[in-house]
């Protein structure tokens, strides 16, 4: 018998990851001791990603404080924030030699500020473990909100990271079914702090990820990206949204890998410098593509 789930269209069908390249890097993270959000939430492009020895690494544990109706990662009282997750992770980078590196996280309410020292920490790890003669990574964060205490967005920028990544993943209409912990307002003040904040004069691009197919309307979605518009955010990914499992926010809808190249052309014309939008895209996918154009 079924779950209940509805059936994926052909063009959502991908094979499970079964390389030497991507199981060496599954490898180097257990060893490691690193959470990668590329397993955690199923994302459908993890071996392609991985075959490629890139990845976006999860820190501040595997447990989140929130249960967010669209997300895999498991829900609970995570552990004490791990002082040593800095150094290894950038060793990871180092060995993987990455040339782009995106770090997330899950939810930390427990802590003061949200985990937003921790994201810190790890960007000046990266940068103080390269190597002479190595070139320095790209650095994108993909933070959570901080339930919008004060400073904490402030924490990470300071760090210097090269993208400010913060993912609204629905309309406002949806937030109290979908992120009922969240605030579609405070998401949206994150992002302008990020657009705002000035580094040696310069601004620095702030990014942002949405899933369609929650139960959105058109008008919704074209609202949303003026939005983000509206706060500054230059670059921008648009994704089916899958369900987990059962027990998770259903699909309502899959859109056509048409519908997503329509969304790719207004996103452009809504003054977006770099947009991807197709059915498999997620937020860490494509990362550097995306930010050098």
């Amino acid at each position: 018998m079924g779950d209940g789930r509805m059936r994926k269209p052909v063009w959502l069908k991908v094979s499970a990851p079964r390389s030497p390249a991507y199981l060496a890097v599954h490898g180097l993270l257990e060893r490691q001791r690193l959470h990668s959000v590329c397993a955690s939430a199923v994302c459908p492009n993890r071996g392609q990603c991985w075959e490629e020895g890139t990845a976006a690494f999860m820190i501040l544990g595997g447990v989140c404080t929130r249960r967010c109706a669209f997300c895999a990662v498991p829900t609970g009282r995570p552990e004490p924030v791990d002082g040593d997750e800095p150094r290894r992770l950038a060793a990871t980078v180092q060995a993987m030699g990455l040339r782009h590196v995106v770090i997330t996280s899950v939810d930390r309410d427990d802590l003061a500020d949200g985990g937003a020292a921790h994201f810190a920490a790890c960007i000046q790890a990266i940068r103080v473990g390269v190597e002479d003669g190595r070139v320095m990574p790209t650095v994108e964060v993909l933070t959570p909100d901080f339930r919008g205490k004060e400073g904490a967005v402030q924490t990470v920028l300071r760090a210097a990271p090269t993208v400010f990544n913060h993912n609204m993943e629905t309309v406002a209409r949806l937030y109290p079914s979908i992120r009922p912990a969240a605030s579609y307002g405070v998401s949206l003040e994150v992002l302008r702090q990020a657009g705002v904040y000035r580094a040696g004069g310069m601004g620095l691009p702030t990014k942002s990820g949405i899933m369609l197919g929650l139960g959105e309307t058109q008008a919704e979605v074209a609202e949303l990206l003026a939005d983000l518009r509206g706060v500054g955010v230059g670059l921008l990914t648009i994704g089916q949204y899958l369900q987990p499992s059962r027990s998770h926010h259903p699909v309502v809808r899959f859109l056509l890998p048409e519908e997503f190249e329509v969304w790719q052309t207004e996103a452009m014309s809504m003054g977006f410098r770099g947009v991807e939008s197709h059915p498999l895209a997620r937020s860490s996918f494509h990362a550097r593509q995306l930010l050098v154009g």
